[in-house]
């Protein structure tokens, strides 16, 4: 190769006349090979791109769920109403009657059963009252579907 051809490879070389210029040339392609380096070390960097795309993968899925829950809270809300709307008003009566019946022995039962369970027992009844009362919504609302389900099929079943 001759001499002409390899110095024209990289960035080309001015008439470096003094050697302050000369040292300034090479800082700045030291620069630029450095940065060149650190982005080819990035891109073989195939453990930290996995975890880069990992993250994003997580946190779309985490958005989504998020959205669909939203969703699904919002289709929730919307059968609940249609059912309160078009159910009459002596059997929504009938179902609040019920509902409080229903607390009123269940708290009675529970009493009893917390005075004969053993410790153990307790304590995970008392978990899941926590988590029945957190859901405390769905389930109400799950409790009035049912009671009206039943109040119609029974009247249905008297004709």
């Amino acid at each position: 190769m001759k001499e002409e051809s390899r110095t024209n490879i990289g960035t080309p070389v001015p008439d470096a006349s003094d050697a302050g210029e000369l040292r300034e040339q090479v800082e700045q392609t030291r620069d630029e090979l450095g940065r060149t380096v650190e982005a080819l070390a990035a891109k073989a960097d195939v453990k930290a791109q996995a975890k880069e795309k990992t993250a994003a993968a997580k946190e779309q899925a985490s958005e989504k769920a998020a959205l669909m829950a939203d969703q699904i809270r919002g289709k929730a809300e919307q059968a609940t109403q249609l059912v309160k709307d078009r159910t009459p008003d002596p059997l929504l009566e009938k179902t609040v009657q019920a509902a409080a019946h229903v607390r009123e022995t269940a708290t009675r039962a529970g009493q009893y059963a917390a005075d004969r369970a053993p410790e153990p027992l307790v304590g995970m009844a008392g978990r899941a009252t926590s988590v029945a009362r957190a859901n405390r919504t769905p389930l109400l609302a799950g409790g009035a579907l049912l009671a009206a389900f039943l109040l119609v099929r029974r009247g249905r079943g008297r004709r």
